[in-house]
């Protein structure tokens, strides 16, 4: 299956309005979630799993204690394309505020 094309500056800015939780450029979006404990961080990363694996779309993983630090970009693209956003929207409709 064909990866979508990277987004424009302007697109992402536009992207990024609609997505408040993240943060970025072209070269990828982030998104720091800090969980009640270690467990829950956990238990987070394993529900972005599903979804990942489900899309075939990961995420750039960092798990400090209970604080998970998120980098989203299709590589194969070269920068951050619809797919990315997609997978944002996921996410936070999994792990919201």
């Amino acid at each position: 299956m064909p990866r979508p094309p990277r987004l424009s500056p302007d697109e992402l800015s536009r992207a990024l309005s609609e997505l408040p939780l993240w943060s970025g450029d072209t070269g990828g979006i982030r998104r720091t979630i800090e969980l009640p404990s270690f467990r829950d961080a956990v238990a987070a990363i394993d529900a972005m799993a599903d979804v990942a694996e489900e899309m075939d779309h990961h995420p750039d993983i960092d798990l400090r204690w209970r604080t998970v630090h998120l980098n989203v970009v299709t590589h194969s693209a070269g920068g951050v394309t619809d797919l990315d956003l997609q997978l944002a929207r996921r996410i936070d409709a999994l792990l919201p505020g």
